[in-house]
């Protein structure tokens, strides 16, 4: 079982859709597929499969006002997405959770725990739409 950790602005952003024209709009969209996902098999990147015991993902800017569908749990930023995200990784290392993270993001990347699995959107966008 597997905690999904979604870096939501770095997810949006990466399909030129139109997203900047309504973020929060676009964010909903995503968090109502995202909310798909819980308690379902999941591939793993690099082979195999995993159950995804909750969706998580971090909303940031004018993104945080945006409801929580049924199955994500939202982690509202006040500051940075980045440092939310960040912290919220650590805590879930830190009680022993598996988790996967979904960002492009480099910089987020090199912050995270030893060891978390980091993958990016191009995993993710598949199974949104399948």
């Amino acid at each position: 079982m597997v905690v999904l950790l979604v870096d939501a602005a770095n997810v949006v952003g990466s399909r030129p859709d139109g997203w900047w024209r309504d973020r929060a709009g676009a964010t909903a969209r995503l968090l109502g597929r995202l909310a798909l996902l819980a308690g379902r098999e999941l591939p793993v990147p690099g082979g195999g499969q995993v159950v995804c015991s909750e969706v998580v993902a971090v909303v940031e800017g004018a993104a945080r006002g945006v409801d929580a569908p049924d199955g994500v749990t939202l982690v509202r930023a006040e500051g940075s997405g980045d440092d939310a995200l960040a912290a919220y990784a650590a805590r879930l290392a830190a009680e022993g959770r598996a988790q996967l993270v979904v960002t492009a993001d480099r910089g987020l990347r090199a912050r995270l725990p030893d060891g978390v699995p980091v993958t990016g959107p191009g995993w993710l966008h598949p199974l949104l739409t399948a």
